[in-house]
Order: C-alpha cells, then structure tokens, then sequence
C-alpha cells in the first residue's frame, strides 16, 4: 500500500490549488458555496495528475532503473508492476470524474476541461516531453487548464491577466527546473531528461529572466487595469507587487546560486523566505480588497 501512494505523489498536489485563484482573485473567499467548488475541482485534478503520474513512471521505468534516485521508484524498483499501475491510473482518472458530480453547477464544463488536461498529459508523457521547449509550454498550459477549471466551478470570470500570468509564472518555474538538469548535466555528463541536451545554461539563464521579467509586468498591468480597478473597487493593488518582485527575486537566487530548483513544490514546502513572502503577498491582497476597500 506504501509504494502505491508513493506511486500517486499525493505530495505534488498542493501545485492543485492553483485551482483556487479565481476565487481569490475574484475576492470570493467569503464565499461558501464558490470555496467548496474549487476544493472539489482541486481533489478532481489532484487525482487525474495522480493518474498521469502513474503513467509517466510506466513510459520512464527504464531510464528511471538507471538513475541514482528514481530508481527507488514503485515500478522501477519492482515493488509495483506495470498491471497494477495501469490499474491504478484508471481508478485515479474514473475518480476524478466521479468527483466532478459533487459540483453544485458546471460540472460537463469542468470535466471537459480536466479531460482536455488529461488527455494533454497523455500526450506529453508519450510524446511531447521530448521536444525542448514544447514541453516546458505543455506544463505551463496544464496550469491555465487548471485555473479556467476552477473559473467554471466557481462560476468566476476569468480576467485575462490572471490567465496569461499563470502561463508565464508556470514557463518560469518549469525553465528553472530544467535548468537543474542542465547543471547536473555538465557536472555528471549524463542527460537526466532527453531533451536536456537542446538546452544549455545561456540559454536557460535568458528564457527564465524574459518570463521573469514579462511576469512582474502582467502582474503591474493587471493591478492598474480599469477592469480591476472597478472589480476591486480599489487602486491600491499595485503596492502587492513589492511581493511578487521579492517571490520571483528569490526563486531566481534559489535557481541560480543555491541550484536546487529541480522541484518547484519541494521549494514551496521547505524555503521559509519563499513562504513568508507567499503569506505575505496574500494577506496584503487580501487587507487591501477586505479591509482597506470597506474603510472608503
């Protein structure tokens, strides 16, 4: 039972809750109904990447039995077979459906939308993951599905900013990982992924400071935006982006001079700094659109 929920990775799903932005962004915290919406389509999605974790390790089971830490993995070590992985991807997807009915409206919308991601998933674990730069596009995208899904639950408009910010966020995160198997690629001379040897460190370097970059300036334009503006009923959302500056900052520092960004959700849940800052940012948004906004 330990190696099939090492199998599932249910320590990844916290990336899920991305899920959630419509509802903060969309100031809808205090709202019951939408909240319990984007926890159900959070479970719904942390089981379909369950499922796909599943069959990326099947596709990568050789590769994995040569490497020095994957090939602890459930099926390259032996201790799950490949039968019973399928079997467990199936039951992860056919939950995750299953789940979708809890939804109190928009459920076809939702699950067509978790199948769209599955499906893309699929896609990238038998294909796409070769090809350098589409697939850092393919995770990110996976993000966005994750984000107009929880727009459908909750029944939440989706501002354009938010969905072009969690591409760029997201390409950001997903070149600073490559970029760790670039570095172990030049100290060890072996290729930890196929298509590391399509990147090297100039070009990683100038890919993660554009999409930095491009992200700090979608984040502004998004907090001085009419549509914001008039949403929030505030102007006051730009002094967040002192927040975002020092998230990205610091996530680059971690990149760069600590070269351990192979795991965005490891950082996330280890890295106190980058934590504080997540608080930090949140509960400055959350003062400004709650507190500081019913003050006028």
């Amino acid at each position: 039972m330990k190696q099939l929920v090492q199998l599932i990775r249910p320590h990844q799903w916290i990336k899920n809750f991305i899920v959630a932005l419509p509802v903060f962004f969309g100031g809808a915290l205090l709202q019951w109904e939408a909240v319990c919406s984007a926890l159900i389509t959070i479970l719904s999605f942390s089981l379909t990447a369950s499922s796909i974790y599943c069959l990326n390790d099947i596709v990568d089971v050789e590769d994995d039995r040569h490497h020095p830490v994957k090939c602890q993995r459930p099926i390259a070590s032996g201790a799950v077979s490949i039968k019973q992985s399928y079997s467990l991807m199936g039951l992860m997807f056919v939950l995750s459906m299953i789940s979708t009915f809890l939804l109190p409206y928009h459920q076809l919308e939702t699950a067509s939308v978790i199948v769209a991601y599955w499906l893309l998933n699929i896609a990238y674990c038998l294909r796409l993951k070769r090809y350098a730069i589409i697939d850092v596009c393919v995770v990110a995208f996976g993000f966005v599905l994750r984000v107009l899904a929880g727009g459908y639950a909750t029944s939440i408009p989706l501002s354009k900013w938010i969905v072009l910010m969690t591409f760029l966020l997201m390409l950001f995160l997903s070149f600073a990982k490559r970029r760790d198997d670039v570095v172990k690629m030049n100290e060890t001379g072996h290729a930890p992924r196929k298509n590391t040897t399509r990147y090297n460190l100039t070009f990683i370097n100038q890919a993660i400071t554009i999409t930095a970059s491009v992200t700090l300036v979608c984040y502004i334009m998004y907090t001085v935006s009419p549509e914001t503006i008039q949403n929030f009923h505030t102007d006051y959302l730009y002094l967040t982006t002192v927040f975002v500056l020092l998230g990205l900052l610091r996530y680059l520092q971690i990149t760069v001079v600590d070269k351990r960004s192979g795991d965005p959700t490891k950082v996330m849940i280890r890295d106190r700094f980058m934590q504080l800052i997540v608080l930090a940012f949140g509960l400055a948004f959350l003062f400004i659109i709650y507190v500081l906004n019913n003050k006028k």
